[in-house]
Formats: C-alpha cells, sequence, structure tokens
C-alpha cells in the first residue's frame, strides 16, 4: 500500500474524509441542558443542480443526519453513535451555494432506541428543511 493510501485509510478512520466531502461539516456547538447540537458546513456548488444553484436533497439530508448522529455522540459522552432506522425530511427553501448551518437535537434516548430531530438553515438563514430521525444506538 502507498502512503496515499495509508493517508486515506487514517482519513476515513478519523471521520475527517467525511466531513470534508461533505463540505467541511463541523461541529460548532453542544448544548447538553436542551441536548442540541450546532454544526456548520459549505453548499458547494458541486453539490447543486439547476447549473449549481439548488444543493440536491440527498445532500441536504445527509447534513441533517450528521447532525442528529453528533447530537448522540456528544449526548453520550462520545460512548455511542446511532444507526439511522428511517428518516422523513421536509424541505421548504432552496439551499443553493455558501455557508450553511444545521442543528440536530436528541427528543429522547432510550436503552437501544432514540428519537432526533433536525433543522437545516440555508446560507441566507432561513430554515430551509427539517428532519425527524428514528435510530439503534451502537457502542463506538
Amino acid at each position: 500500500m502507498s502512503s496515499m493510501d495509508d493517508d486515506l485509510d487514517a482519513r476515513i478512520r478519523s471521520g475527517k474524509a467525511l466531513s470534508e466531502s461533505m463540505g467541511n461539516f463541523h461541529v460548532t456547538g453542544w448544548d447538553p441542558d436542551r441536548k442540541v447540537l450546532k454544526a456548520a458546513f459549505t453548499v458547494r456548488r458541486e453539490y447543486c443542480h439547476t447549473n449549481g444553484t439548488i444543493a440536491q436533497g440527498g445532500f441536504i439530508t445527509a447534513w441533517l443526519d450528521a447532525a442528529m448522529a453528533h447530537a448522540v455522540i456528544h449526548d453520550t459522552g462520545h460512548a455511542q453513535t446511532v444507526f439511522s432506522l428511517e428518516i422523513k425530511v421536509s424541505f421548504y427553501e432552496k439551499v443553493g451555494p455558501g455557508e450553511g448551518r444545521v442543528e440536530g437535537r436528541v427528543i429522547r434516548r432510550g436503552k437501544r432506541v432514540t428519537f432526533l430531530e433536525a433543522a437545516l438553515y440555508n446560507p441566507e438563514g432561513k430554515l430551509a428543511a427539517e428532519a425527524t430521525s428514528t435510530g439503534i444506538l451502537a457502542d463506538l
């Protein structure tokens, strides 16, 4: 294996490669009392259809999902993550290129199952999409 392959493997294991591929998705805050995680990302033109002006819905869903997963990770003190069993997304506004933000919240966390929600804001600051999710908890 070349050193480039080793580097990619390390970046994949650390989650850095995934974060970069999602527009440098990164956590910006955690409120343990409200169980709300805040994160930011860049909506790149290559994530967009209609001549690079509207983010494809799968990317929007991925940012919502990531925020909910990171909320679980933070809520469990980095002891657990979540595997989505279902996600429902509602799209309200267009999300174009620029800096976006998302908030994920743990609604209820049981021993095996958790209920989550997230809200995504477009670069203009408007609520653009919301999601709810049910997931199964897994130890990290």
